[in-house]
């Protein structure tokens, strides 16, 4: 059985390079209008929730209340565009355009496609925390040049859920069982993770939950360097999301060689 599973691992460290060179190459003709619908919805809630809202609270912390909510939208949206190309554009490759069938007929492994397909996710949502971050700045509500600081844990975050989401790309059988995943788990986190108001505002019991959530962790190292306040527990919310990055990897791989494969 080992020997089975093996088979069907990366092969090497750089296979997984013509993986994502094919979806880079294919997602440049579309490059703007990504990078736009991967924006929309955390910058609506940045100018909506940031300056509506914010002009009723006041500060958070001893910081405006705007400021609070950027750090929490710049790991929204790597967690929004690693999820959704990897549910959606990954799912399609997978399910209906069979490109990872023609894949299977060359070197690469199963691991291998399934590593590049997380990588370019990690990628995308590199690109759109970042932007997201550079209007923080912009606007005045993130510090240079420590703000340099959250881009390895962006890239991070978007290859946790990028690796989550690739559970739930394994189980659906179609389309429509996404909408479970993003209303039951996604949005949900949300709102427990202290990305729209502070985890301490929780009864007890979702704050103690709020620990086992990626998005909490992301925001704990994501915040402080935009605020260029030192943090607290690095090595603990870099190790959470590095568990969520690795043990779904390889549960994916078992199951989608499970699908593909029997």
């Amino acid at each position: 059985m080992w020997k089975r599973y093996a088979a069907v691992l990366p092969a090497n460290p750089w296979n997984w390079v013509a993986v994502w060179r094919r979806n880079y190459m294919a997602w440049k003709k579309a490059a703007i209008a990504s990078i736009l619908g991967n924006l929309a919805e955390p910058m609506t809630s940045l100018f909506g929730l940031g300056f509506g809202l914010g002009a009723m609270v006041g500060g958070v912390d001893g910081i405006p209340y705007v400021a609070f909510l950027a750090a929490g939208m710049v790991a929204t949206s790597a967690m929004i565009s690693a999820t959704f190309e990897t549910i959606h554009a990954t799912f399609a490759r997978m399910h209906a355009k069979r490109t990872w069938e023609s894949a299977l007929c060359t070197q690469l492994t199963l691991g291998d496609i399934i590593l590049g397909e997380l990588a370019w996710a990690a990628s995308k949502a590199l690109l759109a925390g970042t932007a997201m971050m550079l209007v923080a700045a912009t606007i005045g509500y993130a510090s240079w040049p420590s703000v340099l600081f959250a881009l390895p844990v962006i890239a991070l975050t978007g290859f946790a859920f990028a690796s989550l989401a690739m559970i739930v790309t394994a189980l659906a059988p179609s389309y429509d069982y996404f909408i479970f995943y993003q209303t039951l788990f996604l949005t949900p986190m949300l709102f427990l993770s202290g990305a729209v108001f502070p985890v301490t505002q929780l009864p007890d019991i979702f704050q103690q939950l709020s620990h086992l959530l990626p998005l909490a962790h992301s925001i704990e190292l994501i915040r402080p360097a935009m605020l260029d306040r030192p943090g607290g527990s690095v090595g603990l919310h870099i190790s959470a999301l590095c568990i969520y990055a690795v043990v779904p990897f390889f549960l994916s791989v078992e199951l989608l060689r499970r699908r593909l494969m029997c």
